[in-house]
């Protein structure tokens, strides 16, 4: 298995943890999509990939219809994608992905965490191009066999496939999100989830104690409503 198996091992039980949480940012995802592409996720694209994500974390569709709506209505605020970089405790690279409609409150905010925690916000570019940067696909498993899939996608960008007990994941760079999306809904495969990542290319190992210094970290940057995802270099237990 590769790096992305891993990678994905290790945050399984970590990422979208608390349902609420969840919600707010699909609901932040959709704004985004409508405001991009409109609100007809048959000619929107990535308004179908949100719409399936939500799905995926039991949003209900009546939440998701009402999301729609207030994204189309011309009051509504836009989310800025911001991104922030710079380095925790022990020498970790943290990445950290927001949407916002306040850009002066969330560099604030993330300033501050990164302050109170020993670490140091950087520049623009600082520990970017630390991380790859994919985008992966969870379909369903029946029927199909991760091997051949891994064969027949290679000429859409697919790097990774493979299966896990919620399905099949497909990995690619990021740029060929649009392609396998394509494929995948001109073969009727059905799409559980989707999504984009950030996969460290190096990894640091810490002791326990180091450890809990940059989790003081991370947990203060995924308990704010601005921030979508983060990413960090720390080397993360696969043991489940």
């Amino acid at each position: 298995m590769g790096r992305a198996f891993e990678f994905r091992k290790a945050r399984k039980m970590k990422r979208w943890s608390a349902m609420s949480k969840a919600f707010t940012r699909i609901g932040k995802d959709i704004v985004m999509a409508v405001k991009e592409g409109g609100p007809d996720p048959a000619s929107n694209s990535r308004l179908r990939a949100v719409i399936q994500n939500a799905k995926a974390v039991n949003m209900p569709k009546d939440n998701v219809e009402r999301a729609i709506k207030k994204a189309s209505e011309k009051g509504q605020g836009d989310f800025k994608e911001v991104i922030f970089e710079g380095y925790a405790p022990h020498g970790i690279a943290v990445l950290v992905e927001t949407a916002t409609d306040n850009n002066t409150r969330t560099v604030a905010d993330v300033r501050s965490y990164f302050n109170k925690c020993d670490g140091s916000l950087g520049v623009s570019g600082s520990v970017v191009f630390m991380f790859d940067h994919t985008c992966n696909f969870r379909i369903e498993a029946e029927g199909l066999d991760p091997e051949e899939l891994e064969l027949e996608f290679i000429d859409f960008g697919a790097e990774e496939v493979f299966a896990d007990d919620d399905g099949i994941l497909i990995y690619a760079p990021f740029e060929s999100f649009g392609a396998i999306q394509a494929e995948l809904e001109r073969r009727e495969i059905e799409i559980l989830s989707s999504g984009f990542e950030r996969i460290p290319q190096v990894t640091k190992a810490l002791s326990v104690e180091q450890q809990a210094d940059v989790e003081k970290l991370l947990e203060k940057l995924d308990d704010n409503d601005d921030v979508q995802n983060v990413y960090h270099t720390m080397e993360e237990s696969t043991e489940e």
